[in-house]
């Protein structure tokens, strides 16, 4: 078909007007978009407004936050602190002049780890007392001389005086070693066991020396001085023994005053009266 066959073609084509599409938002869409971003922009304002209140009242500086500052040493804190969590730190000392204070509710608690992060000491600080766990426990003086040291296998004591202040005194339950036992001037030195023995023994000896006062040695059942291989001297300007018991005189012998020291085998020291000879044969029923 030709072209003028159709001549109401070209009329529509030309009465028809462009079609615009508008793009964008529009109507309660676009509404909502401002309310978002208006409420969004409060956001950000009332956000800073929280960050500087914050950097305000936790004094955020250059240097630090509040009473921690960071210096070239390390962190430097002023005041009081409280950690709620685990602190580590290579060294922890107070400000020049000023005493270090760890305070705790319950225990105070030190731990020293080897490189298999086992325990190798402990320092425990509580309600009920101070404990120390290790292997050894030395305390010097600031010259670095040793006072006191305790091990498995000995206790030292390397200050030149042991005081006890104790009314009861020092109490051992097993031997005791030592060079010198001296009281303190002007004060008794009593060695005493009150259930039980007590002996002083040496290889070389044992000297008893009261150089402005007395030596009394008692007991309830016997009291013995033995030497082995030397003697026993008692060296004094008199030597009393009042309380030794009297052997049995003999009916021919007369009442006097002066008596012989007698000994019997078993040791046992008794009075006779003396003669013009021993009399010791004669009184021994004491050694009976």
């Amino acid at each position: 078909m030709s072209q003028e066959q159709c001549p109401h073609r070209n009329d529509v084509q030309s009465s028809e007007k462009p079609r615009l599409y508008k793009v964008g938002i529009y109507g309660w869409r676009k509404r909502c978009l401002y309310f978002f971003v208006l409420l969004l922009m409060i956001l950000i304002l009332v956000n800073l407004a929280l960050t500087i209140w914050i950097l305000k009242v936790m004094n955020f500086t250059i240097d630090g936050m509040g009473n921690l500052r960071i210096t070239e040493n390390g962190l430097k804190l002023e005041g009081d602190s409280e950690f709620l969590q685990p602190l580590y730190a290579k060294e922890i000392q107070s400000r020049p002049g000023s005493p270090l204070l760890l305070q705790s509710s319950r225990n105070i608690t030190i731990n020293v780890l080897d490189g298999k992060n086992r325990m190798t000491s402990q320092l425990v600080a509580g309600s009920n007392g101070v404990q120390a766990h290790g292997k050894m426990f030395e305390v010097k003086s600031t010259t670095g001389k040793l006072l006191f040291s305790a091990d498995d296998q000995e206790v030292v004591v390397g200050a030149e005086k042991l005081r006890v202040l104790g009314a009861e005194g020092a109490v051992f339950s097993n031997s005791v070693e030592t060079p010198h036992v001296r009281a303190e001037p002007f004060k008794e030195l009593r060695l005493e066991s009150p259930t039980r023995s007590l002996f002083m023994e040496a290889p070389k000896g044992v000297q008893i020396l009261a150089e402005a006062g007395d030596i009394q040695a008692s007991c309830r059942s016997e009291l013995r001085l033995e030497s082995k291989d030397g003697e026993i001297t008692l060296d004094a300007k008199k030597i009393k023994l009042p309380r030794l018991p009297e052997g049995k005189a003999s009916p021919m012998a007369t009442r006097q005053t002066v008596y012989e020291v007698c000994l019997c085998p078993s040791g046992k020291l008794f009075l006779s009266q003396a003669g013009t000879g021993s009399t010791c044969h004669i009184s021994n029923n004491v050694c009976l």
